[in-house]
């Protein structure tokens, strides 16, 4: 049974534009992945995916699962059938989350066909491929730090990051992100998504998170309005002595903290999961990719 690896994505800043004629709106967003994630296998069998895990039970109609929609994609491009294949998925992300799961587990699926079944397709052409399976879909096809543009499919190269840590924290309240996006339009509040000036290369922590300072989540105020309690997770990071950097992922669900190194982000983990044990904690490397597929 072959494996691989889906990393939760996090934004470190996600600049959102006002929607064009075809009611999607541009964006801009520089993305990391954790050390933390799902775990996609594929074996032959009657086409389905079998979710297990924490958070399987939270992954609603099957038959909308994103991995799905990648084999569907898949096939439509190939343009010939391919075996039936059984996904086994361990969801270990909640769900509605921010962190891109369903994204990051289609893009696992999708090098799994293509290793197991279909070698010959190109990283390129994957990569159309996954574009379809969402805004998201492009980028967390290889789970590497990338700047993201468009509707999220024009990727480039993100600069060197330093060593990452980082404390993720959910309240254990999904975020509908449509919700978040009417939420945004009936706001106004939209921003500019030309990229922003950066460096080259981030020689530390504390000065990835002093330059992300100048930056922002245009999602984050309508997350809040959408889910109060992702606001009471994100006051509480940013009153940690820890806490470089706090900022919500995503369309919301989840907030970030950036950590100056492992000791403090396992001292603020283990003080989040005192203060509030029904929410989601882990504490985590930043960057990527993290696993070789097998």
């Amino acid at each position: 049974m072959a494996r691989a690896f889906a990393p939760a994505k996090v934004n470190l800043f996600l600049h959102v534009g006002p929607p064009a004629a075809d009611r999607y709106h541009p964006l801009c967003s520089l993305m990391a992945f954790a050390d933390v994630g799902d775990e996609v296998s594929v074996k032959l069998g009657p086409g389905a995916v079998l979710a297990s895990g924490p958070f399987a039970g939270e992954l609603g109609n099957p038959v909308d699962n994103l991995i799905l929609k990648a084999v569907r994609a898949f096939v439509a491009d190939h343009g010939r059938p391919i075996d039936e294949m059984t996904f086994n998925l361990v969801k270990r992300l909640p769900v509605a989350a921010g962190l891109g799961g369903g994204s990051s587990d289609a893009g696992a699926a999708l090098r799994l066909i293509r290793n197991v079944f279909a070698p010959g397709v190109d990283d390129a052409r994957l990569e159309r491929i996954a574009a379809q399976t969402g805004a998201d879909g492009a980028a967390c096809l290889w789970g590497r730090p990338v700047l993201a543009e468009g509707r999220g499919e024009r990727l480039s190269p993100a600069p060197a990051l330093p060593d990452v840590h980082a404390v993720l924290v959910n309240p254990g309240v999904a975020v509908s992100t449509p919700l978040v996006y009417r939420q945004l339009d009936a706001s106004g509040a939209f921003g500019d998504v030309a990229p922003p000036r950066m460096p080259s290369a981030f020689e530390s922590a504390e000065e990835l998170s002093g330059w992300l300072l100048g930056q922002r989540n245009d999602l984050e105020a309508p997350a809040i309005a959408v889910a109060p309690a992702v606001g009471a997770v994100l006051e509480t990071l940013r009153d940690e002595p820890e806490t470089l950097l706090a900022r919500v992922s995503g369309s919301g669900g989840t907030c970030f903290a950036l950590c100056a190194d492992d000791i403090a982000a396992e001292t603020l983990a283990e003080r989040l999961e005192a203060m509030a044990p029904r929410w989601w904690v882990r504490r985590c490397r930043l960057g990527g990719p993290w696993d070789a597929d097998a």
